[in-house]
């Protein structure tokens, strides 16, 4: 059966490879001069390690785990308010990762032969008949499918041509600055490690993770007033924020040069999606549920996509995907939708600033560490089955 992916991040070349290694005649589609993955790192959570082993892509992430430390949320000085045992929910749910974006786009990429790969072609259609997709760029038709699985990101331009009343994204008001540095030798940085930093008077946020043996990852969270600023600015204004944080944090942001930081605004759905299927069409990743960092979700969701869309797929023939796309959409639409709305009352609730965040530290601190463990276990939890459903076909 002839596939398009269109759009090559984490989720649509996930998918792609899965939907290959079915057996599938697999075209990915790539706006991009080259495929490639930018940015700085990323944490997935057992979940979604989960969801690329189902994919038979688990490698890279299972090389790099997360640490069995304490994590959970301190105040802005490095003091304890929720405190949870990773490694007892590690044990129970298996472990996450902490990895380059980059290096894991390359990993999942690897097992795709480059003659199914198209970049420098930006879709701008899908036209859904009866029989077939017909994939529109430059305003010619320049392929034809039986399924196409739409992972074009955030600002998808396939998800306002398939639901055009839809309102698409909208900011929050915040700012998420983020950047990857070699581990400081003379910096005592391990208690900080899987915990985020919150600051009752700012609604700010600092959360610190490492990338395998020598790397450190950083991001913040903050209240974003008026325009986006760049990166040199961005900084200023972060190190002033926390100037009077624990040491640490402005030590790390301000060793962080300049080209390893990253800026974006934070934003979701400003509405969920009607359907996750159209026809012949599946959306997949940030394309079908955008949504807020908060909860480190949105990647993991988007491999639970790909590994539910290719196991809907598997042993499909011409004839079977309207069917099999919409069970994908019964399966992941009420999921996927209910993490991002539980991401959005994560947001709000530690950007709260004055009585309201006194009362959120005091209502954390009351939390016990079993409690608090068990409640990440929970949010571990996978909606697949736990052993491998892909089977390798060729490549």
């Amino acid at each position: 059966m002839r596939v398009v992916v269109a759009g090559a991040g984490l989720g649509g070349v996930g998918a792609a490879v899965g939907l290959h290694r079915q057996g599938h005649e697999v075209t990915l589609f790539e706006r991009g001069a080259e495929l490639r993955e930018k940015g700085t790192a990323i944490v997935l959570l057992p979940n979604g390690v989960r969801a690329l082993d189902s994919l038979g892509l688990a490698g890279y992430a299972r090389d790099h785990p997360l640490p069995p430390v304490s994590g959970g949320m301190r105040d802005r000085n490095g003091r304890p308010l929720l405190v949870t045992d990773v490694a007892k929910a590690q044990s129970e749910m298996g472990a996450g990762a902490s990895v380059s974006r980059a290096e894991l786009h390359r990993a999942l990429r690897d097992p795709l032969p480059p003659e199914l790969v198209r970049t420098g072609t930006a879709i701008d259609r899908l036209d859904s008949g009866d029989d077939e997709v017909s994939v529109v760029s430059g305003g010619r038709v320049v392929a034809r499918a039986d399924a196409a699985i739409v992972a074009d990101g955030i600002g998808s331009v396939l998800r306002g041509h398939l639901f055009p009343g839809h309102p698409g994204v909208r900011r929050v008001g915040r700012l998420d600055l983020r950047g990857m540095l070699p581990a400081p030798a003379n910096l005592d940085y391990g208690g900080l490690l899987t915990s985020n930093l919150l600051d009752r008077r700012t609604g700010a946020m600092f959360g610190l993770y490492p990338v395998g043996e020598d790397l450190l990852y950083w991001f913040t969270d903050q209240a974003l007033r008026g325009p986006v600023p760049g990166a040199e600015q961005a900084r200023r204004g972060v190190l002033s924020l926390m100037s009077d944080w624990h040491p640490v944090v402005p030590a790390l942001i301000e060793a962080t040069a300049l080209d390893d930081i990253y800026i974006d605004p934070i934003a979701r759905l400003a509405e969920p999606l009607p359907a996750y299927a159209v026809g012949r069409i599946a959306l997949i990743g940030d394309a079908a549920h955008a949504m807020t960092p908060d909860l480190g979700q949105g990647a993991s969701q988007a491999f639970m996509d790909a590994a539910s869309v290719t196991r809907h797929l598997a042993g499909a023939g011409p004839a079977d995907v309207v069917r099999r796309l919409r069970g994908y959409d019964a399966e992941r639409r009420p999921r996927a939708n209910r993490v991002m709305e539980a991401a959005s009352r994560q947001g709000w609730l530690t950007s709260r600033t004055g009585a309201g965040a006194w009362l959120r530290d005091a209502m954390l601190r009351a939390i016990p560490t079993r409690v608090a463990t068990r409640a990440l276990a929970s949010m571990w939890k996978a909606d697949y089955p736990a052993k491998s459903s892909v089977k390798s076909t060729g490549g």
